[in-house]
């Protein structure tokens, strides 16, 4: 899709790409942050840019060659893609939201996300980079605001001044940094008398071990033959951590498309047979190589809801597992998984269900 600003005109496309109409490459939210910016006619020199998800934003700043804080393989990706179509080379600075930089920034730019423990972390990093006089605009779709947004803004600012609504979305802008004592942004979550799972914030289920992962860690089946092994949308490792607790001697890979969540699993599970992959696919791996890839796949992004990803990642799975081999998953009931599987594999088994999930065993 296009869109023009000030005579500039980009194509800009989701990736990855959705037959859904109704899911587009950016939103009102991302046009407040550029409106606003000309209306003020804030100084975009020495921006730092959070949460651009296609690169909307990176793309009509980077002639002042912003640093982009990428979270997601898919994020970047994204990136290089549409700066591609649009004839630019992506080669702007990145970081992540666990990387602190050293340059002091005079603007932060930031779309708000839906976890506030994320947005916590990333106003801790921007605070950190920020320069005295510098100032950070925020942009949000009204009917996601909650009140957490200025109290966790507060945390870190003197002044919060919120925009009037524009096409159904906001902007906050915050200025004045206030003092803040050092800390460490880690989520603890309980898993044994032996184990405590840490986890960056803004990485999935932040108090406890999800319902869905513990179903699906009490109806997996991982037996003698399972040698390569693969979790795939790994999170912070706590379904690789029982697998590696029932065959402790075989290889186990460990797959992402987050940063965040990928960093947390290092903290959760070693040995010299664990290996980890920061991607959002699985092209790095050759066919058949998995005995068993275990999953709890991912369906929401941000406020959206969306099975595409996940079908495209289940024809990759059958693709990388060996002859005779399994792929085990849980997922939500009301997505009717099942009719999808049935199309790519020869067997689906429901081991087991109840009213919100339900185990699938999948055979090559």
């Amino acid at each position: 899709m296009n869109y023009t600003f000030k005579e500039n005109t980009y194509t800009i496309e989701r990736y990855p790409p959705t037959q859904s109409k109704s899911l587009k490459a950016w939103n009102a939210a991302d046009e407040h942050i550029l409106n606003f910016l000309e209306e003020t006619k804030t100084s975009k020199k020495n921006t730092v840019i959070f949460n651009d998800r296609f690169g909307f934003l990176s793309l009509f700043t980077a002639q002042y060659n912003p640093l982009v804080v990428l979270d997601y393989k898919s994020q970047e990706k994204a990136l290089i893609l549409n700066f591609k179509t649009n004839n630019i080379t992506f080669d702007l600075p990145t970081n992540n939201s666990i990387s602190k930089s050293d340059k002091l920034y005079e603007l932060a730019l930031i779309k708000i996300p839906k976890s506030l423990d994320l947005f916590r972390l990333q106003l801790s990093q921007i605070h950190h980079s920020l320069a005295e006089s510098g100032e950070v605009v925020c942009g949000f779709m009204t009917k996601y605001f909650s009140k957490q947004y200025l109290s966790i803004a507060s945390e870190f600012f003197e002044e919060c001044t919120q925009s009037k609504a524009w096409k159904k979305s906001r902007v906050l802008v915050l200025k004045k940094k206030k003092e803040v004592k050092k800390k460490t942004y880690l989520n603890e979550i309980f898993y044994s008398k032996e184990k405590t799972f840490k986890q960056h914030f803004g990485v999935f289920s932040a108090k406890n071990i999800d319902y869905a992962s513990q179903f699906f860690m009490e109806n997996m089946d991982v037996r003698m033959d399972h040698n390569k092994i693969l979790d795939l949308a790994s999170g912070n490792g706590v379904i690789a951590y029982a697998v590696q607790k029932e065959r402790p001697n075989a290889e186990i890979d460990l797959l992402d498309d987050s940063i965040l969540a990928l960093e947390s699993s290092k903290m959760n599970i070693e040995g010299d047979n664990i290996t980890f992959h920061y991607n959002d696919c699985l092209d790095n791996f050759e066919d058949q190589t998995f005995d068993l890839i275990v999953s709890n796949p991912p369906f929401h992004f941000e406020h959206e809801t969306n099975i595409e990803i996940a079908l495209e990642l289940f024809k990759e799975v059958k693709r990388c597992l060996k002859k005779g081999g399994s792929f085990q998953m849980v997922t939500s009931n009301h997505l009717n998984s099942k009719t999808h599987l049935y199309k790519l594999f020869h067997k689906v088994d429901i081991v087991r269900e109840d009213l919100k999930f339900v185990v699938y065993n999948c055979h090559s």
